[in-house]
């Protein structure tokens, strides 16, 4: 199947925010940012099949250039391996999708914004599950528990944080597609959706790991993003 590269003109960014996660070709991450796009997801897990750091250089990085923020996502990486990575891709943020500890996140967070993110299944006590992280990360991510790390394509259920009393802005992550675009805007106008920083795509985007369809990407932007 061949790639769709096309997309519509440039459109304003409104609060509505979105995440487009695996990139690993730098032409279409300049594509996202003239549609809109806010955030930009690169993968620095070698197990993942968007494993993007032999894909993707240091200077090649550099030299995207727009307003869109580039977040690299680690699974239990050491310390000094995940600065120089941050400092040598020079990343806006980081998204830590292991096992990492508060201390360890509030040690990255001194140096670079943090997402932290909770794989979760029913009935997981998410305000427990949370709570060691409030003043260490910048941010959460709430997504699907599966086998393995990362994310796991598979639909978060996200009514289940109505019930959670969080004090932390979100991105919201776990199998979202085409077509959820009206769900997740009543989401966002409910109570529990208030905190609602960001929504996260990724696979459920894809011609192959890593490779978006730039068309379907583009048409829930739009619908996303329009008033």
């Amino acid at each position: 199947m061949q790639e769709n590269t096309s997309i519509p003109a440039a459109r304003p960014r409104s609060a509505m925010r979105i995440k487009v996660c695996g990139m690993t070709l730098p032409e279409q991450v300049n594509a996202l940012d003239d549609m809109g796009v806010d955030f930009a997801g690169f993968i620095f897990y070698p197990k993942s099949p968007r494993y993007m750091a032999q894909k993707i250089s240091p200077q090649k990085m550099r030299q995207i250039r727009g307003r869109i923020a580039k977040v690299g996502v680690f699974v239990n990486a050491p310390y000094e391996e995940l600065m120089r990575t941050v400092e040598d891709y020079r990343l806006d943020m980081v998204q830590l999708h292991g096992d990492e500890s508060a201390f360890f996140c509030e040690k990255v967070a001194n140096y670079v914004t943090v997402i932290k993110a909770f794989r979760l299944s029913d009935n997981d006590p998410i305000e427990w599950i949370t709570r060691p992280y409030h003043d260490s990360s910048d941010m959460f991510m709430f997504d699907t528990m599966g086998a393995g790390y990362g994310g796991t394509g598979k639909k978060f259920d996200w009514t289940v944080l109505r019930e959670a009393q969080l004090d932390k802005l979100f991105f919201l992550s776990g199998g979202i597609e085409p077509g959820d675009e009206d769900t997740l805007r009543d989401f966002a106008a409910e109570e529990a959706g208030k905190r609602l920083f960001s929504v996260d795509i990724n696979s459920r985007f894809e011609v192959s790991a890593g490779v978006k369809d730039m068309t379907r990407v583009a048409e829930f932007v739009q619908k996303l993003k329009e008033k």
